[in-house]
């Protein structure tokens, strides 16, 4: 069946001038709707389009929520980790101070003593920075740098502490105050003997006072002997760390017994003359890995802790 076809004739009044023009029904038909559905169809695109941006917006929203709640979890565990490191730090300010007698008799320690209080390596700044990239390009790098940082900052405080413990440990090691309240009478190194006046050497100093007088340990330690002993009469061993000894003795009783722990200041025993002694006094000794050494270079106070 042929296509139905439409002549339309356009007349010019003032020239008189006829045109004329031959269309088919089908493709007017076409276009007609066309020319309807086309805003329709562009309305429908942007509805659609829009739609799409909007779910887009959506799962942006709730990606960049839970990467804020991964923030904030980051951000309170750092600041935990601070607050942390700012406690330790205020510990160790605190417990780094010593007593300057104290530390002056630390100073005058054998070295061999000293090196075993001595700390391991420390993780130096320029170790700890070298963490740092760069360029930072996400905020995942910069809590990564973060907590780099920070772990190297305890691993820093860790060795600190660590030193200070042993700087107290030594501390406390060291025999610094006097045994007993007295008068010197015997000093330590080469002296005539006083029993037989012949030429001898006197290990420790002899600290004269009445009998009965109370007699203190200079350092924290543990009891090594408690018991007579030859020309020491009774005699008080105590033993401290890093190699450290002392000796009290002539001593008339015991305050303490075979490994108790004892800390400085803290009465052992009591004055006497018991022994090899001529008259009622404490002879004191000091011992680091075995070698004498002189007691006064290290008594620095009373016996008050």
């Amino acid at each position: 069946m042929r296509a139905r076809r439409y002549t339309v004739l356009i007349a010019d009044r003032s020239s008189g001038v006829v045109r004329s023009a031959t269309i088919s029904l089908r493709p007017a038909v076409l276009i007609v709707v066309g020319v309807f559905l086309l805003p329709i169809l562009i309305g429908l695109g942007a509805r659609w389009s829009a739609r799409t941006e909007i779910k887009q917006v959506l799962t942006a929203n709730v990606r960049l929520e839970e990467e804020n709640s991964s923030y904030r979890a980051a951000t309170g565990a750092l600041t935990t980790q601070i607050q942390s490191l700012e406690s330790v730090i205020d510990d160790l300010g605190s417990r780094a101070t010593l007593d300057p007698a104290q530390a002056r008799a630390m100073q005058k320690l054998p070295a061999v003593v000293k090196a075993r209080a001595a700390g391991g390596s420390q993780t130096s700044s320029a170790a700890v920075a070298a963490v740092l990239p760069t360029a930072l390009t996400s905020p995942e790098d910069t809590f990564g740098v973060l907590r780099d940082l920070l772990g190297g900052l305890e691993s820093r405080l860790r060795n600190v502490r660590d030193d200070v413990e042993r700087r107290q440990a030594l501390a406390a090691a060291t025999p610094s105050i006097w045994p007993a309240l007295g008068w010197v009478t015997g000093w330590f190194g080469n002296r005539s003997d006083p029993f037989t006046g012949e030429a001898g050497f006197h290990q420790g100093i002899d600290i004269s006072l009445d009998k009965g007088q109370p007699v203190y340990a200079t350092a924290d330690g543990v009891v090594e002997a408690a018991s007579y002993t030859g020309d020491y009469g009774n005699l008080i061993i105590l033993r401290h760390d890093f190699g450290l000894t002392t000796r009290y003795g002539h001593l008339s009783g015991y305050a303490v017994k075979l490994g108790q722990e004892v800390t400085r200041g803290q009465v052992i025993g009591y004055v006497g003359a018991t022994g090899r002694a001529t008259g009622a006094h404490l002879h004191y000794e000091i011992l680091a890995n075995g070698k004498l050494l002189n007691p006064l270079q290290l008594l620095t106070r009373s016996t008050n802790r």
